[in-house]
């Protein structure tokens, strides 16, 4: 997905899906590091787009509190 579209899809969810879309990416991308530890992980990328997807929906959700 690129990134223009995660944001427009981002910013139309609200704060509840947010912080449970941040709930699931933060549990992928802690499996993913234990996949990464163990030597199983080939898409080493990936933790990379989890981590700026974490940070993305955060930086959503505080400046939707902030708005509010």
């Amino acid at each position: 997905m690129k990134r223009t579209d995660l944001l427009v899809e981002l910013k139309g969810l609200s704060a509840a899906q947010l912080k449970e879309r941040a709930g699931k990416v933060a549990e992928e991308l802690l499996k993913l590091r234990f996949r990464h530890g163990s030597g199983q992980l080939e898409q080493t990328s990936r933790l990379g787009e989890l981590k700026r997807e974490l940070a993305r929906v955060k930086t959503i959700l505080t400046s939707q509190a902030k708005q509010a």
